[in-house]
This record gives C-alpha cells, sequence and structure tokens, in this order.
C-alpha cells in the first residue's frame, strides 16, 4: 500500500501535465485579440477627428499632390491632425492583430507583396485626403502574400513598433514585422 499512495499523485501530476501541453497548444494556435486602430492614435488626435469638420471631396482641402512617382501625399490647408505622427508608447513592442487593406510598395520574384501599408479603410492611400500617418502600419512580410485586390481586407498579426516612415506614397508612423497575414473571411465578422 505505501507504493499505491505515490501512484494517485503522480498520476494526477501526469493527468494536469498532459492538459498543460493541450493548453498551451491550443493558445499558440489561437489568434490574438483584434486591435482596434484608434488604439494607434493619441486621445488627444481621437478627439481633434471628432471635431474635425466633414470633409467634402470638392472642397480645396481634400485635393491632394501627386509626386512625380504618382503617390498622393497630404496638401497643406487639413487640420494638423491629419498630418499627425504622434503614437501610443505602450503599442510599441506589443504583439497584434490588426485588419485593414492593403497598398502594396515591393513584392518578391513571384510577385507576393512583401512590404505594403496597411490602412483602416479600402482604397485609403487612392482617395484623398490619405489617412493620418498614425492610422499608416508599414507591414514587413517577407514570406510574401499575393494581392490581388486592395479592397480585400486582411488580418495581419506580429509584432508592432513605433517607426516612422516615408515614402513616395505615404508617411506611416508604425511598422509592423508581420508572423502571419490572412484575408479576413466571412467567419471573422
Amino acid at each position: 500500500m505505501p507504493g499505491n499512495s505515490f501512484e494517485l499523485p503522480s498520476i494526477f501530476m501526469r493527468a494536469f501535465f498532459l492538459a498543460s501541453l493541450l493548453l498551451a497548444s491550443t493558445l499558440a494556435h489561437a489568434e490574438l485579440p483584434e486591435t482596434d486602430w484608434l488604439e494607434l492614435m493619441p486621445k488627444s488626435d481621437q478627439q481633434a477627428l471628432e471635431q474635425m469638420p466633414e470633409i467634402d471631396h470638392n472642397s480645396p482641402e481634400a485635393m491632394g499632390t501627386f509626386t512625380d512617382k504618382g503617390g498622393l501625399k497630404q496638401s497643406k490647408g487639413l487640420p494638423a491632425v491629419m498630418y499627425s505622427t504622434k503614437t501610443v508608447a505602450s503599442m510599441n513592442g506589443k504583439d497584434i492583430r490588426l485588419g485593414g487593406y492593403p497598398v502594396p510598395l515591393e513584392s518578391d520574384a513571384k510577385g507576393n507583396s512583401t512590404l505594403f501599408f496597411l490602412v483602416p479603410y479600402p482604397g485609403a492611400c487612392i482617395h484623398v485626403p490619405p489617412p493620418p500617418p498614425n492610422q499608416l502600419v508599414l507591414v514587413r512580410y517577407p514570406k510574401g502574400l499575393k494581392i490581388d485586390d486592395i479592397y480585400t481586407p486582411l488580418w495581419v498579426s506580429g509584432k508592432l513598433k513605433v517607426e516612422k516612415v516615408s515614402n513616395d506614397l505615404a508617411d506611416a508612423a508604425y511598422a509592423l514585422d508581420a508572423g502571419k497575414v490572412r484575408v479576413v473571411e466571412d467567419a471573422d465578422l
């Protein structure tokens, strides 16, 4: 009987260990909770956007300036919040999952996008004005993803960095090294 008193706890320990492994495996395959785009913007910028008058696409402030390479930059005259590069420090280094729309920048030899902007609404860098830099995220995805349509929403998961990026197309206040990129499916909604 003395041997049996030690056997029972060891059975429980093995069962607990196996249950822990199963839970860890399940959590490893679960997706991160969705990060809202407004979490990337300081409260002061959120308030400024809420107080901003609606932009009429026929008004002078809606006009953008095309660069030599065809990119659309914001013209002068928009409210300051539309140029804001203010970031949220607590987001730096955070693993996130962000939904948005791609604006392809670079592709690999197979035609897969390896570098793109993620924007909060479709066509954001095509229509004027583009989102503020703190609402644009440069995504680096070395694995590459075939992007057939910029109006197809994506989930992008990875480590977010406060990093100011500027190119001919737009300016961004964040960059993300993506570990996973996938198309948003109906079941996600």
